[in-house]
């Protein structure tokens, strides 16, 4: 059937609270209001107020709370309203929800997933378009997931949910409204998802997650258009990262593009660059490039045009790249 991305989260959630007594949704508003985006909308009213429960605004007490409930055998889903309001609850997240399994050698399982919007492109302001997502990649103990499509909104977070692991689960909420045909089965296992390849290509490996694969995509087009074959890749889980599917991509190609909305510095580019350096190095023909928001804080709503990669962007990585490799071509004849 043809759903947005929001109808599908919420059928996700509807299926899974269905399937499993022991799943719980916590969050702010989450209950009588549906949750500042409506991703939760009516199931306070069909499964009740003692499994769709509106908790206080105290980020750090939700997701504390939610940890206590996977100590009892439960399925804590949390909601986080923005992506910037994660910080208060950064030292659960961290110090303990990360911990816990590895600090109980394995006796304490902790299946909580906690849901956060991600990114820009709605016209808000810091606090509420950021991507903070490295900083919880880097975190050992946690998996991470960022879907892109709306078929992956839906069974992602059935993975997460499912899974003995805590999953931070970033939607990228300037896709909410995109609308696409779902299947709504039950994922086979919990593992985490693998890279999928959007598109295939043989000239430039152009790798993404999240809002920018939309991007990619025309990207992809646009360079069809010049002559140039993209290979788009949508990551899809950012902990734990499957870069042996980049790189095969790479050593096809020799040349690699990464985009992310989050600043550059140390953010998920500049590992997955590194790595696909390390172990692709022989076939690589330029170095790879990063395509990033800037190392600012989020800009106000006028200027985030300028700040989130596009088009024009991406299109000057995929120029500089093949410049190098023409001109090398032509330095060897």
């Amino acid at each position: 059937m043809a759903t947005t991305m929001l109808k599908a989260l919420n059928q996700s959630l509807r299926d899974a609270l269905t399937e499993d007594e022991k799943v719980v949704l916590l969050g702010e508003d989450i209950g009588t209001l549906g949750g500042v985006f409506r991703v939760t909308d009516g199931l306070k009213k069909e499964f009740g107020e003692h499994r769709v429960v509106d908790t206080p605004l105290a980020e750090s007490g939700i997701v504390g709370t939610a940890i206590g409930l996977a100590y009892r055998g439960y399925r804590p889903v949390v909601e986080i309203q923005f992506d910037g309001f994660t910080y208060p609850a950064f030292d659960q997240l961290v110090s303990q929800l990360a911990k816990l399994h590895y600090r109980s050698r394995g006796r304490v399982k902790m299946p909580v997933t906690v849901r956060i919007p991600y990114g820009g492109g709605i016209g808000s302001p810091e606090h509420h378009s950021e991507s903070p997502e490295a900083y919880f990649a880097h975190t050992a103990g946690l998996r991470v997931f960022a879907p892109s499509s709306v078929q992956d909104a839906y069974t992602m977070l059935r993975q997460a949910i499912a899974s003995d692991d805590p999953v931070i689960y970033f939607e990228p909420k300037r896709r909410y409204h995109e609308k696409a045909e779902v299947e709504l089965a039950t994922p086979e296992n919990d593992s985490s998802p693998k890279a999928k390849v959007l598109r295939a290509g043989d000239d430039v490996t152009v790798v993404g997650y999240g809002p920018t694969t939309y991007t990619l995509m025309d990207a992809a087009q646009a360079a069809e258009d010049e002559g140039v074959s993209l290979e788009v890749i949508d990551l899809r889980s950012l902990d734990p990262l499957d870069i042996d599917t980049v790189a095969e991509s790479v050593k096809r190609t020799g040349k690699l593009v990464v985009v992310h909305e989050a600043s550059r510095t140390s953010g998920l580019g500049a590992e997955i660059c590194a790595q696909i350096t390390e172990t692709c190095f022989d076939y690589l023909e330029h170095a790879p490039l990063r395509v990033t928001g800037f190392d600012v804080p989020y800009p106000p709503s006028r200027l985030e045009s300028h700040h989130l990669p596009d088009l024009d962007r991406v299109m000057h990585a995929v120029d500089t790249v093949m410049r190098h490799h023409e001109a090398t071509e032509g330095a060897a004849k």
